[in-house]
């Protein structure tokens, strides 16, 4: 079991694809080891079977480059911030002993999303308690250095964006290995963007993100602390 760098935890298998593939691939191109952690698997989704998502996934993980990927067995439509839940996916995190953890956005349309949100915080600190027990193989006790939220999707202001212009691409092939999601189909078309309008609607959302920060293509974080700087003369992002 490799240990992991960053790991981006999300409640669907195809989350992280549409929020911070594209810097996945940007990490992994500096050496650091990244890896996902599907909170569900699929059961409940309108399109395909829990089955076609963990194939899906796979291919996706195999795009993306990342040295590890698995899915818990959390309800698909019921994530839930549960005592167990923390402690399950704080088993995960001790295990894998991250020290970047991506979460989506606190707020959101969808209730799985924003409650991951919570419960990952909350699992990361749980996970550093030296008397608490979680699950399984004993793993010493870790809590991740930073967590970051990606914010995607919702309607805020990101605290940064990282460029993600030379995987754009290869992003946008990750998330079209979701074949039962995205491959053209008439069930569930109220709630899916059409296959013919994915690939502008992603580029063009990365666009206004790299506008932002000079660059082409981006994706854009939240963190909740301070960010600190030591020379203000090397700030990237010119101002005027």
């Amino acid at each position: 079991m490799p240990l992991i760098d960053i790991l981006a935890i999300a409640a669907h298998r195809d989350d992280v694809e549409q929020t911070c593939g594209g810097t996945l691939l940007a990490m992994n191109a500096r050496g650091w080891a990244t890896g996902i952690l599907d909170l569900t698997q699929g059961e409940s989704g309108t399109r395909g079977t829990a089955a076609d998502r963990e194939a899906e996934a796979n291919a996706a993980a195999r795009i993306l480059k990342v040295a590890h990927r698995e899915a818990l067995d959390l309800p698909d439509g019921n994530v839930e911030n549960t005592l167990a839940n923390r402690l399950k996916l704080a088993a995960v995190i001790r295990r894998l002993r991250p020290r970047v953890v991506i979460l989506p956005y606190w707020q959101g349309r969808h209730p799985d999303h924003y409650t991951s949100a919570t419960l990952g915080y909350e699992a990361c600190f749980v996970s550093g308690l030296a008397k608490v027990a979680t699950p399984g193989e004993s793993h010493p006790p870790h809590r991740p250095y930073k967590i970051l939220y990606a914010s995607l999707y919702a309607d805020v202001r990101p605290s940064f964006v990282v460029d993600i212009t030379p995987f754009a691409e290869q992003r946008l092939q990750a998330l079209l290995a979701y074949r039962s999601q995205y491959g053209a189909q008439t069930e569930g078309t109220g709630l899916f963007v059409p296959e013919e309008e994915i690939r502008e609607r992603t580029f063009a959302t990365a666009r206004h993100y790299g506008l932002l920060a000079g660059v082409r293509y981006a994706e854009p974080f939240v963190q909740k602390e301070v960010g600190l700087v030591d020379d203000i003369v090397i700030l990237p992002v010119q101002s005027i």
